[in-house]
């Protein structure tokens, strides 16, 4: 029980990672706040958890900076604190080489992501600051350190996530609070195999050859699994990690090197 009586927010809370990070929490003792923008998929997770009051989901879309902070508020108003903030929502969007995107995509991916972040993060530092303890997690990508064609709005906002990561961590580093981020490599989520197909066609591949690619630059030759990114989100949270701060620590099976 390493999260015992802690309360987690997490965006992008109900499939993929997310719902794996929710899980392992639950299973350490914690109260997890999930937000997303599906209120059938939120209420149906919320009986497959079977938790009772433990478990929380709010309905709302991160590109909205009112939902995202009332996310933020609902959490502590029913659980009476923030202990944990998963950044977890966010993804691609559209793929395109450079010269052809749009500023409505880059838009997007920018706000997708580091936007949702930035809103999420301010409003749960207050709380966190005040009670001298909290922990921030961000989840990124291998794309938050290396780049792909066709990639650039996603790789960039993937880089913006891990430049917040460590100025944060630098601004809170003697109030309790850590912030670090975790990039996973390639996992084989709902999302990834709903979107995967037109990714795929972005790089002139099929589905199939594109995970092979995926899988051959990483050291294990597989894809990574949403438990062995939520192992990692655990020790992040607990006392355990309390050394851990400003880091960029890679879930990927030895994608990224560093």
């Amino acid at each position: 029980m390493k999260l015992n009586g802690k309360t987690a927010a997490i965006t992008g809370g109900t499939a993929g990672i997310g719902r794996g990070i929710a899980e392992a929490f639950l299973a350490e003792g914690a109260n997890v706040s999930l937000f997303a923008r599906n209120p059938e998929k939120g209420a149906k997770l919320i009986q497959e958890l079977d938790v009772g009051d433990r478990a929380l989901f709010v309905a709302g879309d991160v590109m909205e900076q009112d939902q995202v902070e009332g996310f933020i508020d609902k959490t502590v108003e029913d659980f009476g604190a923030v202990d944990i903030l998963v950044n977890n929502a966010g993804g691609a969007g559209d793929l395109a080489p450079l010269v052809d995107l749009t500023d409505e995509s880059f838009d997007q991916a920018i706000k997708w992501n580091i936007y949702s972040t930035f809103w999420a993060t301010r409003r749960a530092l207050k709380p966190m600051i005040a009670q001298k303890w909290g922990r921030v997690i961000n989840i990124s990508s291998t794309e938050g350190k290396m780049g792909k064609p066709t990639f650039a709005p996603y790789t960039i906002a993937k880089h913006g996530i891990n430049g917040m990561t460590k100025a944060v961590a630098q601004e809170v580093g003697t109030s309790g609070v850590t912030v670090n981020a975790i990039c996973p490599g390639l996992i084989l989520t709902d999302l990834i195999m709903d979107t995967g197909p037109a990714t795929a066609e972005g790089l002139g591949m099929s589905f199939d050859e594109m995970i092979d690619m995926f899988s051959q630059e990483s050291a294990l030759k597989r894809p990574n699994k949403v438990e062995e990114v939520a192992a990692m989100a655990v020790l992040l949270a607990s006392d355990a990690g309390a050394g851990i701060t400003g880091a960029m620590l890679s879930v990927d099976g030895g994608t990224a090197q560093y």
